[in-house]
């Protein structure tokens, strides 16, 4: 039995429990297999994780308990399970599974308080630990059913404060059992400076303290009221190396989240060529020659901005004609956070061979609104049924367990998933940072097309006197909630209410682009309206703000080249021989008029749309695109050639 995994000893334990039950207690195997083997694989993982914590394991003292347990303890919380707070391994009266649970300790409360003030207690305790620690409100279940039929053995149930169940009947995976428990260790460390205000707290002499616990039990997570929506879900940050690109991405996600639950990074390789190696694969090399698939660390998060979704209690449905579907209303739609999934020097391998199918199926996403409060948002799958379908029951819940929907909870939407395959998240926002050099793959259209480009300097500038003091802070950022833009989105712009000013403002831009590699399509167009409907501008600096943003993050990075590519042949336009950067500049002047001046005066500057000063006010910005125009040129006239990058 030594040679057995923690999956197979917690499943040997469980299944032997109720036979064992009817057996003598003294000496009895299965006590011992709980005590020794079980206990001594569990404090394996423990010890390396923390070499104070204790581990104790009971099935019961000189007779069968109801509800046998294996806790861990951390000596700065609690030395016994008779008080505290702790992780433990609850295992069912039935024996059909067991739970993961941080749960309390209920003897010694109730000797001293009594049943129903230690129970208020221990609610008041695990409502103020879900406000304090997010992460608790999506780890695992809040209520659990142990099939318990005494006293202590419900009062597990009663004292829960979150907990994962798993069902013996299914395919156990140790690595994802080991995964949960760490997870929870880490929470369980977190709780410690905590505990010794909750110990001394008197919940019940605190009126407004309970009023706010109580309020939180019924009301979830939600993001900060100041965020901006990007216009588009996946973002390329290019600049010199050391800028702070992945920090950024970190405190975008700390902002609206945690970096251990709303955040991935991911290191790209040189040797990625496939999607596979960023989605995972087939295989069938294991022993019994079946499929199995591969996952990775991306499509794993990916399922946990799923599992996001589906927690906010937003309802995945089936319509024939169209793929999953996910319905909601706006307050709904509030808990969801954005999970940021950082891809750090995205460009050391070619990135239109190995992001080729989250490029293509990130233009099918749809978002439909209905009287502004009321949505339904669908996309194509990534993970395509037909490919689950390839695995057998067995492959099919390994895929499950690996994925995090092992839970009963998510039983009807992994069927979903099996049907209809696994779609893209509309809360991942997909952050690729990028250093352009001789090392690296350019990017084609195709990419810069789908992204928002950002040069990190121009919009997030190193300013070394603000090295120890920063005199900025960054917006906290989130994910689209429009794909399409609309007259009725429009209508509420008074700015650009029927959009024809930035129509018209691309179309000036194109007839200097025409019959150029560069020209824009309906995608731009329709990508400029969204950067307006999210970024709601008021008045003319605004909209043009907007504008200058779109041309810095999508018509600036598609222009590179020498003086050839780049000279005007449109004599429409110019009858002049210069460059096509110049005859942009001149069209420029007069769109972004209001902005367009080099003055320090604030009157004639732009606001920027990601930055605020330390107080939280407007911060007054020179025209990013009239800098950029006038280096891009100056490149060229020097070199030869020039580009947007630097």
């Amino acid at each position: 039995m030594t040679d057995m995994n923690l999956a197979e000893k917690l499943i040997e334990f469980t299944s032997n429990w109720v036979q064992a039950t009817k057996e003598p207690f003294t000496s009895h195997p299965t006590a011992n297999f709980l005590r020794n083997d079980l206990k001594e694989e569990i404090a394996t993982i423990v010890k390396k994780f923390d070499k104070t914590y204790g581990i104790n394991a009971s099935a019961g003292a000189g007779n069968w308990a109801n509800i046998p347990w294996i806790s861990i303890l951390n000596p700065e919380i609690t030395t016994s399970t008779q008080d505290g707070i702790y992780p433990v391994y609850l295992f069912r009266a039935d024996g059909s599974g067991f739970y993961l649970s941080l749960n309390q300790g209920t003897t010694i409360p109730t000797k001293e308080l009594g049943k129903a003030k230690a129970e208020r207690r221990a609610e008041s305790i695990k409502q103020y630990l879900l406000t304090q620690l997010p992460k608790l409100n999506v780890w695992g279940q809040k209520k659990i059913d142990l099939y318990a039929d005494t006293a202590l053995g419900k009062s597990y149930e009663t004292y829960n404060i979150v907990a994962k169940y798993y069902d013996i009947s299914t395919d156990l995976n140790s690595t994802q059992l080991k995964n949960d428990f760490l997870e929870l260790l880490n929470i369980y460390k977190q709780i410690q400076p905590i505990y010794k205000e909750l110990k001394t707290t008197d919940f019940d002499s605190q009126p407004k303290l309970q009023t706010q616990l109580n309020a939180s039990a019924v009301m979830k997570k939600s993001l900060p009221d100041d965020i901006t929506p990007l216009s588009k879900p996946f973002l390329l940050l290019a600049g010199i190396s050391g800028t702070g690109k992945t920090r950024f991405v970190r405190e975008q996600a700390k902002a609206t989240g945690s970096l251990s639950d709303t955040y991935c990074l991911t290191s790209v390789r040189p040797d990625w060529h496939e999607p596979s190696d960023i989605l995972g694969y087939i295989s069938r090399l294991g022993g019994d020659g079946n499929a199995e698939y591969i996952t990775t660390d991306v499509l794993q998060f990916i399922a946990k901005a799923w599992r996001e979704i589906i927690d906010a209690k937003l309802e995945l449905t089936v319509d024939d004609d169209c793929p999953l579907t996910v319905t909601g209303n706006k307050d709904e739609l509030n808990k969801v956070r954005p999970y940021w999934l950082c891809l750090d020097e995205m460009n050391l391998a070619p990135v239109e061979q190995y992001f080729a199918d989250y490029l293509s199926i990130l233009e099918t996403r749809e978002w439909q609104w209905h009287d502004n409060e009321s949505f339904d948002y669908r996309c194509d799958p990534l993970l395509k049924s037909a490919t689950i379908g390839q695995l057998k029951d067995k492959n099919k819940n390994e895929l499950r367990n690996a994925l995090g929907f092992a839970d009963g909870k998510y039983d009807r939407e992994w069927e979903l998933f099996c049907k209809h395959g696994l779609s893209l998240p509309f809360n991942l926002v997909v952050a690729g940072t990028v250093n352009m050099d001789e090392t690296t793959h350019g990017f084609s259209r195709k990419v810069i097309d789908r992204a928002l480009s950002f040069d990190f300097g121009d919009f997030f500038p190193n300013e070394f006197d603000d090295f120890f003091e920063p005199t900025v802070t960054h917006n906290a950022l989130s994910y689209p909630i429009d794909s399409q833009a609309t007259i009725e989105n429009l209508s509420a712009i008074d700015i650009d209410s029927d959009g024809s000013k930035s129509i018209n403002f691309l179309k000036s831009i194109n007839k200097v682009l025409d019959n150029t590699p560069f020209k824009l399509a309906f995608r731009a167009l329709n990508e400029l309206l969204l950067a307006v409907i999210s970024t709601q501008p008021t008045d003319e600096r605004q909209l043009q703000a907007v504008w200058d943003d779109f041309l810095m993050c999508k018509v600036l990075p598609r222009i590179e080249g020498d003086y050839d590519k780049l000279a005007i042949i449109n004599k429409a336009i110019s009858s002049n021989e210069q460059s096509l950067l110049t005859e942009l500049a001149v069209i420029l002047q007069q769109a972004l008029s209001d902005i367009w001046s080099t003055t320090n005066d604030t009157n004639k500057q732009r606001p920027d749309l990601y930055r605020k000063n330390k107080e939280g006010n407007a911060l007054n910005i020179a025209c990013r695109s009239k800098a950029k125009l006038a280096w891009m040129q100056q490149r060229l006239e020097r070199s030869g050639f020039t580009s947007f990058w630097p």
